[in-house]
């Protein structure tokens, strides 16, 4: 029996289309690898860092570097005085010499002086610890006079936007980016009741309709 010819069949399509389509699957499977990328960075859940309302005013407040302080040790006035977290997080103290602050909360820091002091200095050295200026907030982005302001009690995101001079016509007005120490950066949509906190970095996006 003789051998049977089969004839190649044509593609319905010019190639010129295929490769086309081709093309525009790659391109929508990358981007849709660029937006999950950056869903990653900015659209976790908020840590428990971005608590708000009762539970935000429960969060204990942490030492960080900036933070100034004001050490009393009772009937030592050559130790008191006051004193500032370093760069390297450390509060240098008479006596005591560099001690750790950075991540502490008050009560942890100044149980860290007693410790210190009690190591061949005092027998039961009483010691109170205050701050007396938190370190500093930052907002940058779509802000009249962005830069770096000064921290106080009970400063809301509002409240951040405003003394850098409010929004600018281009300011997308619906979130904001946070960047808190030891956290990535954070997506918090606007209006919310999340408290800005000492050394808080704020982004203010750019519209783009």
């Amino acid at each position: 029996m003789p051998p049977v010819h089969l004839r190649q069949i044509e593609p319905m399509y010019p190639r010129s289309l295929l490769d086309n389509t081709a093309r525009s699957v790659a391109t929508a499977v990358v981007a849709g690898l660029c937006l999950a990328a950056c869903s990653d960075t900015v659209g976790a859940p908020p840590s428990p860092s971005f608590a708000t309302g009762n539970q935000a005013s429960e969060r204990t407040y942490r030492l960080g570097i900036g933070d100034k302080l004001k050490i009393t040790v009772f009937g030592e006035e050559n130790l008191s005085g006051a004193t500032e977290v370093n760069a390297m997080g450390q509060v240098a103290l008479p006596l005591a010499g560099e001690v750790p602050a950075k991540g502490l909360a008050i009560n942890q820091f100044r149980d860290a002086v007693v410790r210190r002091l009690q190591d061949g200095y005092l027998k039961t050295p009483k010691v109170t610890v205050e701050i007396t200026n938190y370190r500093s907030i930052y907002v940058h982005g779509e802000v009249k006079t962005g830069g770096e302001f000064p921290f106080k009690p009970g400063l809301t995101l509002r409240d951040a936007v405003a003394v850098a001079g409010g929004y600018t016509y281009r300011a997308d007005q619906s979130f904001v980016l946070i960047t808190r120490e030891g956290e990535k950066i954070t997506r918090i949509p606007l209006p919310s009741d999340v408290p800005v906190l000492p050394g808080d970095n704020l982004q203010v996006p750019e519209r783009f309709f």
